[in-house]
């Protein structure tokens, strides 16, 4: 498997989560379950993209900014993150910020999968694109151990 595909089966995982959580009512436990685990799967994700995909490709000039504009966006999502746990479930503020969530995580993947995995691609070496999906997974696992 190549980073790229890596990185898809998240993005997937994420849109589910999200799409899940928009659909649910109030203060109910499902609401509650499917928040924690977009919460964990956001964090682990980032922490590894980071560390697996942008920072290998920080260093390039062909990348160097796409890197930075997703670390960025990944920031924002954190700051989102934390208005929502603010907010109490069964708020309609925390309907509105739920989907201000999932247009910046959205707007984000669609970014990473149409503009930055092309730039990468041309960057990576096939070798790389191996062992950086590799060391993705694996901390992806370990990640969602810990939390």
């Amino acid at each position: 498997m190549k980073i790229f595909e890596a990185l898809r089966q998240d993005h997937d995982k994420q849109r589910a989560l999200m799409k899940a959580l928009i659909e649910t009512q109030g203060n109910s436990a499902m609401r509650a379950d499917f928040y924690e685990q977009l919460k964990h799967e956001l964090n682990a994700h980032a922490i590894a993209e980071e560390r697996h995909f942008y920072k290998p490709l920080i260093d390039q000039d062909r990348t160097i900014e796409l890197s930075r504009h997703g670390i960025a966006e990944h920031h924002e999502i954190d700051e989102i993150v934390e208005q929502l746990d603010e907010i109490e479930l069964n708020s309609p503020a925390w309907l509105n910020t739920m989907k201000k969530l999932q247009h910046k995580v959205l707007h984000h993947l669609e970014e990473e999968e149409q503009e930055f995995f092309q730039q990468a691609g041309k960057v990576l070496s096939n070798k790389e694109k191996e062992n950086l999906a590799d060391q993705y997974v694996e901390e992806m696992e370990m990640n969602l151990e810990k939390q």
